[in-house]
């Protein structure tokens, strides 16, 4: 009766519990005793629950595994993967020879924690992943690198034993000492020159290590000292900026050169930039929209209204008095 009316009230009541319940002295007592064996009766419900619901995702967690298992011991697959592999690595041989070299600085781990040498080298990896199987790669050198460092345990704990055959060089001399000094470009967000084109005859070095951590202008200040030429990437020449700093990712920086490379074309190139930091790409001077984009900000944030209302009016009809003569 009490269960019809809603109370908390067990479904089950063994023996022991029905004369422990008959010989509670009150009625009250008697209500506190079925709602802890409905509690308990609850709890063991909902265990009981949870392990089916366990048992279940094991289940498709293993069917998973055992179709995934069979793809790959299917032959096709395997001599498919083998194949591309070699493909991948002879693609890379043939840059050490012939391939275009891209450096990157390895001398900015005192300037990083652990946690950014790490951030860093994985995406050290992943560029060297999109190099290997692009049609013409990068012959990639590491330089400033040492022996026993963070960079270095790091890419170990990636590679563990392919480190060593890694199809890149890797010295621990500077790309002064590798390269002349006039074929060399730093590229850098803070070189107030902006890169135009894309040469193939020189040799582009890109800091490894993560903007945020770096003080700005380190960079800069290190290619300076060493007498090199620096540049930037026209962002602002092809892309409408919303937010952030310019700094990009280095797998992302690995991308946009190797678009650059084979197609020449800065807008496919600048796709790799993601799309939260622009608006769009531009086709008007930057000048124009930039402050298009400030008057609606402006007039959204309803900051002189009325001032920015009269000096939109007077250029507008400044224009049009132009277009008319």
């Amino acid at each position: 009766m009490w269960r019809l009316a809603g109370r908390a009230v067990p479904e089950n009541m063994s023996e022991e519990q029905l004369k422990t319940f008959m010989e509670r002295p009150s009625k009250s007592a008697k209500k506190k005793y079925l709602k802890f064996l409905y509690l308990k009766e609850l709890h063991k419900k909902n265990d009981k629950r949870k392990m089916e619901e366990k048992r279940e995702r094991k289940l498709e967690a293993q069917e998973k595994t055992s179709k995934t298992e069979e793809t790959k011991k299917s032959p096709f697959v395997c001599l498919w993967a083998s194949t591309m592999d070699k493909a991948y690595n002879w693609r890379a041989a043939q840059s050490m020879i012939f391939g275009q070299p891209l450096v990157f600085d390895m001398s900015f781990e005192n300037e990083m924690s652990a946690r950014e040498v790490a951030n860093t080298v994985k995406q050290l990896v992943m560029g060297e992943g999109c190099n290997r199987r692009s049609l013409d790669p990068f012959h990639i050198h590491f330089c400033n690198f040492k022996d026993e460092s963070l960079y270095h345990r790091e890419f170990l704990k990636h590679y563990r034993e392919a480190w060593s055959k890694l199809l890149i060089t890797v010295t621990d001399q500077c790309y002064t000492e590798v390269f002349p000094k006039d074929k060399l470009i730093y590229l850098t967000a803070d070189s107030p020159k902006v890169m135009k084109t894309f040469d193939h005859d020189k040799i582009y070095i890109v800091g490894s290590m993560v903007d945020r951590s770096i003080k700005r202008g380190l960079s800069l200040a290190r290619a300076k000292r060493l007498g090199l030429e620096t540049a930037a990437l026209p962002l602002e020449k092809y892309l409408l900026w919303n937010t952030g700093a310019k700094n990009l990712t280095l797998d992302q920086m690995m991308h946009i050169l190797l678009t650059l490379k084979d197609t020449a074309d800065w807008k496919k190139a600048l796709e790799f930039v993601p799309k939260r930091k622009y608006c769009g790409f531009v086709n008007k001077p930057v000048s124009e929209l930039k402050k298009t984009l400030d008057l609606m900000n402006t007039l959204k944030l309803g900051k002189r209204q009325q001032e920015v209302q009269k000096k939109f009016a007077k250029n507008y009809s400044k224009k049009y008095i132009l277009k008319q003569k």
